[in-house]
């Protein structure tokens, strides 16, 4: 499928999707966080989509702790200034139960609940049915205007053929990561077949498509052993993926599986005896390194905007600062995106003092902030964030490079290889509609 023809196939499908929405009732709203309540001037809101029951349950609830994490930080500063005064973010959840249309009624619950700015980001189909609906819901009642902060959708045509001036995207896309993990997979001179497996929707096939690609250009001489797209959050049994891949001959496997797919592939591929190299997108966190446990030392490759163990005091600081705040062990997944989005987010509120939509999105496009060290901006040409990358590879805790671990499962990723955010742009085919 060609980018136009997939570009229509997305739209057309979220077309349906929103217009079955806006037909059905609405949903019930989860309850809302206690953070961000004020007896003085009512809150701004903020309504995050996302999985909180079901098989990615997981990753929705640790996606809210870095989002109340940040929340806290802005609202213990005095919050945002509009024109009215200070007032504090108020974070509410809306269970979209890992679908594309529960988020679609979850987004019209979100807007009855006065709800600017809706965040998510576990999905990029999910993310382009938002971005339709918003894109439709925002010209028909622009009194009530919305805008889309996605931390973590990466499907590169939501910032190219379906860019919209209502979302603004905080992850690097993935033929981003994709280059970032190529820099090591070049240089591996030894690798010499590769297997290439994903979850079966537009993000898990974008990243085989890329791999493929750009296997091509920077490694010809690597063979692709094997290619496989598998059901999103059905698969309870990896065993036979990994027997395919062991099979297959496979020195390293490529993957953008993110979640249970992810932990479940990993902990199916030690199982079955596969001694080769993950090279991920997501393979440092939600219980992969502990899945992997011995055998992914040295083994376990990781691209991310950030890692614990970026090597500056800043980071370091950063990082206890929130196991502090979050403690147990299981809850260690924090992302530095999710806090600059915030940081962003409130730089937009005070320099347009307001919270209205289409004000907030003008200063957004021009959005610079900088945490613990780390500093990102806003390319007002297709809404898609410029920050640094990192690459880690896992080794066990204590270990040079490796102060911090993940999870408390005694493994941390020691970053091999940093990327300025100029050498991680890549060019947009972006041809985005702006308001009057």
């Amino acid at each position: 499928m060609n980018p136009i023809q997939r570009r229509q196939a997305l739209v057309r499908t979220a077309s349906l999707l929103a217009a079955a929405a806006a037909a059905a009732p609405l949903a019930a709203m989860a309850q809302p966080a206690s953070a961000g309540k004020s007896a003085g001037l009512a809150p701004v809101k903020l309504a995050l989509i996302e999985s909180l029951s079901g098989p990615f349950a997981n990753t929705g609830e640790a996606v809210y702790r870095n989002l109340m994490w940040a929340i806290e930080r802005v609202n213990a500063r005095g919050g945002v200034t509009t024109a009215q005064g200070k007032r504090l973010l108020q974070l509410e959840r809306f269970d979209n139960k890992g679908q594309t249309e529960e988020s679609l009624l979850m987004l019209r619950s979100a807007i009855d609940s006065g709800a600017h700015f809706v965040l998510q980001g576990n999905s990029s189909s999910v993310a382009a049915a938002l971005i339709d609906a918003l894109n439709k819901h925002n010209e028909r009642e622009p009194q009530r205007r919305v805008l889309f902060l996605n931390y973590s959708a990466v499907d590169p045509i939501l910032t190219n053929e379906l860019c919209s001036f209502w979302h603004f995207r905080f992850d690097a896309h993935a033929d981003m990561r994709m280059t970032a993990l190529m820099q090591l997979v070049a240089e591996d001179k030894q690798l010499q077949r590769m297997y290439l497996i994903g979850q079966d929707y537009s993000f898990g096939q974008a990243v085989l498509r890329e791999a493929r690609r750009q296997l091509g250009e920077r490694r010809p001489d690597i063979a692709i052993a094997g290619e496989e797209l598998h059901p999103i959050g059905r698969i309870k049994d990896f065993l036979p993926y990994a027997a395919k891949i062991k099979a297959s001959g496979a020195q390293a496997v490529l993957t953008g599986n993110w979640g249970n797919d992810l932990t479940l592939l990993v902990k199916a591929a030690r199982e079955a005896g596969f001694d080769g190299r993950f090279y991920t997108f997501y393979g440092n966190a939600l219980g992969a390194p502990a899945a992997m446990g011995e055998a992914g030392i040295g083994k376990v490759v990781a691209v991310a905007d950030w890692l614990p163990n970026t090597p500056t005091p800043e980071s370091a600081e950063f990082y206890r600062a929130f196991r502090t705040r979050f403690p147990r062990p299981q809850d260690d997944y924090v992302h530095m995106r999710m806090q600059l989005m915030i940081e962003a987010l409130a730089q937009a509120i005070d320099r347009a003092r307001s919270d209205d939509a289409l004000a907030v999105a003008r200063q957004l496009e021009r959005a610079d902030v900088t945490l613990a060290g780390q500093r990102g901006t806003m390319r007002a040409a297709d809404h898609q964030f410029q920050q640094p990358l990192v690459v880690g590879v896992m080794d066990r805790q204590g270990a040079p490079g490796v102060p911090f671990d993940v999870e408390g499962s005694g493994y941390g990723f020691r970053v091999v290889r940093q990327i300025s955010a100029s050498d991680a742009a890549m060019a947009t085919t972006c041809q985005m509609k702006r308001p009057g």
